[in-house]
């Protein structure tokens, strides 16, 4: 035989030189998990190694991230169901304490990028990402509200918006009202290919933000689909997204490769709580090498062809390649 790939396996040294894919922590995006008060940290049950945060602690959080070389950090506000309402008004009230969280987190780590969630479900009454009307979800008449939403999170000093809604319109809509307010260097990373997912469920536990009432199939995509993901990108491209993420990542790496092969913008892979948790549970119970296990479903988004990762992992990784 004189091909031998064996040849280019033969030691790490030469293993490491001929390796295609590899992980950076420059890579990741960190989402966490914001509360009202001080002083308080609480383990999200379904979700063994991360938290529910008050500010005070999240930014000692973020700074323990930043010096493992974390850059970026997408938050998210877990409200009690007295905050909340059918309009979500609570979202751009300027007291509001997630976004005097994302001011204090700017002004104190400056040169951190902060990316939030634009979306009804965390202040809405309803539990959806769109205004409820006799049981509908209405579109036109939520993108109003995600608009005002979105220009209160940019007053406050976010780098990155999250439209994670999955309503149609929204990226052009939130763009228009940026721009309109002077706001033209906010980025819009959309939720161009959100699936209508199992794997969401201990995240909806971290938030407590589950639908009071049917489900999100009229708005989040059918896992069956595959060509509607370059529809929703041809439109979030027009409509002036920065960014098109895949969501969750590991049941849709075929997706993030066809956007990957498709487009020109950055491609972001959100690695969901259900994904993070099957592994944390796994490894629990003795049944896999939970690093491992983690390396390798990370290094599998990356190799799809994911430019930027949302992981609940993130920390846990850049620790790993710290030591």
């Amino acid at each position: 035989m004189q091909i031998r790939p064996r040849r280019n396996r033969k030691s790490q040294g030469i293993r490491n030189m001929v390796e295609e894919t590899r992980l950076s922590v420059k890579d990741f995006i960190f989402p966490m998990f914001l509360i009202d008060g001080i002083n308080q940290k609480i383990e999200v049950a379904s979700m063994p190694g991360i938290f529910r945060y008050s500010l005070d602690l999240m930014l000692e959080e973020i700074e323990a991230c930043m010096k493992l070389g974390i850059m970026a950090f997408d938050i998210f506000p877990a409200y009690p169901d007295i905050k909340k309402d059918r309009f979500a008004t609570e979202s751009y009230n300027p007291e509001t304490f997630y976004l005097r969280a994302i001011f204090k987190i700017k002004s104190t780590f400056p040169e951190a990028v902060v990316m939030t969630d634009v979306a009804m479900d965390p202040y809405s009454s309803d539990g959806h990402d769109g205004l409820v009307e006799n049981g509908k979800i209405l579109n036109d008449e939520t993108l109003e509200i995600l608009g005002k939403m979105s220009l209160a999170q940019a007053q406050a000093g976010a780098d990155i918006l999250g439209p994670s809604d999955m309503m149609d319109g929204r990226v052009g809509y939130i763009r228009s009202v940026l721009d309109q307010n002077g706001y033209t260097d906010v980025s819009i990373m959309s939720y161009t290919a959100k699936y209508a997912s199992a794997f969401y469920g201990p995240f909806r536990d971290a938030l407590d933000s589950a639908p009071k009432m049917g489900d999100k199939k009229t708005y989040q995509m059918d896992p069956a689909n595959y060509s509607e993901a370059l529809i929703e990108a041809g439109l979030d491209t027009t409509e002036g997204a920065d960014f098109l993420m895949v969501k969750p990542a590991l049941a849709y790496l075929d997706i993030i490769r066809l956007l990957k092969d498709n487009s020109n913008l950055p491609i972001a892979a959100y690695n969901v709580s259900g994904e993070y948790a099957m592994v944390k549970a796994a490894a629990q119970k003795g049944w896999i090498d939970g690093e491992r296990a983690m390396l390798e479903s990370l290094l599998s988004i990356k190799r799809a062809g994911a430019n930027v990762i949302l992981s609940y992992f993130a920390k846990e990784y850049a620790s790993m390649v710290k030591k």
